[in-house]
């Protein structure tokens, strides 16, 4: 290193500059890993800002002309000036990062605004829309951002108070499913590994300051292609931390790896905080499957299910010649797991079951081969069947296990002595005994769960919402439902954040679990409005650009998270129609009912840190407060003549010669924790403090925001 030093200080007696800048990439590498998880660092990501004008002291890039596909000019160029002319606005620019920088006079509306995440930011939130169907209960949120600002912005908003996070970030496969620095990440880029894993990490860094430490889970699903890396990634970066990785069959046909095996599973880790640990929860018999173990049932064991019975005969007169007319096929669908036909009795000379292409022939046959018969026939059967009293078992050589409730088992269940909770996938009644807990059990870290099926029960449900659209992989509501009840049951007020939040689907199952329990859970779902690279040629060849309304109007947030959210809580689809379909497994109901849920709509903006300073960015910064305080009832936006307004969850005083009224209403408003007091003056600030009920707490404005979003600066070097 003595040499190097030496080097350096030459170096800078040269260019102080080039110096200085040598200086911070030899201490990078003298501080990088040598063990454990070692990848490259990659130079800090940058976002495109298409809806921001250009301002003087921007960064921006030049777009290419309407109507061309290919790349445009990549160098970046800084906004020394911005000019009217003949009603059009002007940008002069400065070329960056060069020693001769060319200059050049564009016109505004050719530039796009670039934000580096070392780039220090100061962010608010225009509100785009609201559905109210939940009385007092707490919005849901979702901002369209790109996540990386977001959680930034969220860091002055929910630090250490989140109690979930669930995030499916993009899987790497090299199908230009993700990009870094505004490129799609292709196949074939040595890097993409690298790229992936530093894209990874500066999010998961952010993501740690808002985790509750002392009772939370970080939920991360992820393939095959990175869950090594993953791993790896999630032990450095939360050391303190246990996690665990379980695997889950997403979709039971398989999907083709060319000469590899057929890929069915996924994977979640389960990174947790503090006290936090997967609760013993009453499952349904779709767990049954291997994914559970019977005998961890609590107290009451086999006595709180119903008395299931084998379809086939035992015992005497049990032989197929004994009643020929109960030797018949039952054919299962495999896929969906549940009986699709009933066939008619063989003839006795026949001994094999008709194939139907697609089902799976079940006969009456014993261990041995030999041929037996079932218990009832086969009209008997498809009665029972419709009445859910017929369940699917374990497969077996000769097709499948196939129970039914006999007429004294069903009487018990329609008696006062069970509880009936819906039904499985199967058709078959869940019912379990008044007072026992017989399911309450923590599964085994290998899944297999027909609800879990990304393709039934994620893309052909998000179809049902959003007739017409599409959106690439969606997950199983179901599953991600099951995977945030380990955490959140018994805790009926939780926050749960997705920042990778695609389609909604977190923010929808945290919907259903507070209809299943009554809770106020508030999810807070964080989506870029991305439009998918297949259409991105073609509306450029439009002539249509980010920004452009057209363009944004199929971007992920407003074409499909936004709508997707709307339609269930109305119950209708973005055409005005009932949604079809009813919701499956622990609580089934027609989902044109909708949910008595609230939920707000935000596109994150970048302000400028003089416009906060002087209170010019209110209406900005306002949706921030009203987050911070537990985005419950209305939002402050304007302070009136008074200089003070005092809301559901908070109050905001800017006139301090209004102190006494405002801290007289806050004393008498039920529900209200946080008084945003807006001065530059310490000692008046104490002075309201000291007025105050002990129960709120203080905030001053606006030193606290501008103060958090200094710190963060330099996170993402």
């Amino acid at each position: 290193m003595s040499r190097l030093t030496e080097l350096l200080r030459q170096v800078r007696k040269a260019d102080p500059q080039l110096g200085a800048d040598l200086e911070a990439e030899i201490a990078a590498l003298t501080k990088r890993r040598t063990f454990g998880l070692v990848f490259e660092q990659h130079q800090p990501e940058a976002v495109e800002l298409p809806g921001r004008p250009a301002r003087r002291g921007d960064k921006v890039r030049v777009l290419p002309p309407r109507g061309e596909t290919k790349p445009g000019d990549q160098r970046l160029w800084r906004v020394s000036r911005i000019e009217r002319v003949d009603g059009r606005r002007l940008a002069h620019l400065a070329e960056l990062d060069v020693e001769e920088p060319e200059t050049q006079i564009m016109p505004a509306d050719d530039v796009v605004v670039l934000a580096e995440f070392r780039d220090r930011i100061y962010p608010g939130l225009v509100e785009t829309g609201r559905v109210e169907r939940g009385g007092d209960k707490p919005f849901h949120s979702v901002i369209n951002a790109e996540n990386y600002h977001a959680l930034e912005m969220l860091t002055y908003t929910h630090r250490h108070s989140i109690d979930a996070i669930y995030i499916d970030p993009p899987y790497n496969t090299g199908a230009r499913d993700w990009k870094y620095n505004n490129d799609y990440v292709e196949g074939d880029d040595d890097y993409r590994h690298s790229k992936w894993l530093a894209f990874m990490e500066r999010r998961l860094k952010i993501a740690r300051e808002l985790l509750n430490p002392d009772d939370s889970v970080l939920i991360v699903t992820i393939d095959e292609k990175e869950y090594l890396r993953l791993g790896l990634l999630l032990e450095q970066t939360f050391p303190e931390a246990r996690s665990q990785m379980i695997s889950s069959v997403i979709n039971p046909k398989g999907v083709s790896r060319g000469d590899s095996f057929r890929r069915s599973d996924e994977y979640l880790f389960f990174v947790m905080f503090g006290s936090a640990a997967p609760q013993r929860l009453e499952l349904s018999s779709e767990w049954a499957a291997g994914s559970v173990d019977k005998n961890e049932s609590s107290p009451g064991g086999e006595g709180g299910e119903p008395g299931w019975t084998s379809m086939m005969r035992r015992g005497s007169n049990a032989a197929r010649e004994d009643r020929p007319g109960l030797f018949y096929p039952i054919y299962v669908d495999p896929d969906a797991g549940r009986i699709d036909q009933v066939g008619p009795p063989l003839p006795s000379d026949t001994h094999e079951a008709p194939e139907i292409e697609g089902l799976v022939a079940t006969l009456p046959l014993r261990r041995n081969g030999s041929e037996g018969r079932w218990q009832i026939g086969p009209e008997e059967l498809r009665s029972r069947i419709a009445q859910g009293r017929v369940r699917i078992g374990r497969k077996t050589a000769y097709g499948f296990v196939i129970n039914y409730l006999p007429d004294g088992a069903y009487a018990d269940v329609l008696s006062d002595r069970f509880e009936v909770d819906g039904r499985a996938p199967d058709g078959s009644l869940i019912a379990r005994s008044v007072g026992v807990d017989s399911r309450a059990q923590i599964p085994f870290t290998q899944w297999r769960v027909p609800s879990h099926n990304a393709s039934e029960h994620g893309s052909t449900l998000l179809a049902s919402f959003l007739p017409g659209r599409k959106f690439p992989f969606p997950k199983s509501l179901y599953a991600v439902e099951d995977a945030l009840r380990f955490f959140v049951k018994d805790k009926p007020e939780a926050v749960v954040l997705d920042f990778f939040s695609g389609s909604g689907t977190t923010a929808h199952a945290v919907m259903r679990l507070n209809r299943q329990d009554g809770g106020r859970r508030q999810c807070i779902a964080v989506t870029n409005n991305e439009v998918s690279a297949d259409e991105q040629a073609g509306l450029r060849k439009r002539g249509l650009r980010p920004g452009d309304e057209d363009w944004e109007a199929l971007g992920i947030c407003d074409y499909i998270t936004k709508p997707r959210l709307t339609a269930a809580i109305t119950g209708q689809t973005p055409q005005g129609e009932s949604i079809k379909g009813d919701y499956k497994f622990t609580d089934e109901f027609p989902m044109s009912e909708g949910f008595e849920e609230n939920a707000a709509f935000f596109t994150l903006t970048y302000e400028a840190p003089l416009s906060v300073r002087h209170n010019r960015a209110f209406e900005r910064v306002a949706p921030m407060l009203w987050l911070r305080a537990g985005s419950r009832g209305r939002i402050i936006y304007d302070l009136g003549e008074d200089g003070w307004d005092v809301a559901d969850s908070y109050g905001v005083l800017e006139n301090i010669d209004q102190a006494d009224e405002f801290v007289g209403v806050m004393s008498d408003r039920e529900g209200v924790e946080i008084a945003y007091v807006v001065t530059d003056d310490d000692s008046a600030f104490q002075m309201v403090c000291r007025e105050l009920p002990s129960w709120v707490v203080p905030v001053r404005l606006y030193e606290s925001y501008l103060q958090n979003f200094e710190i963060n600066t330099g996170r993402s070097l």
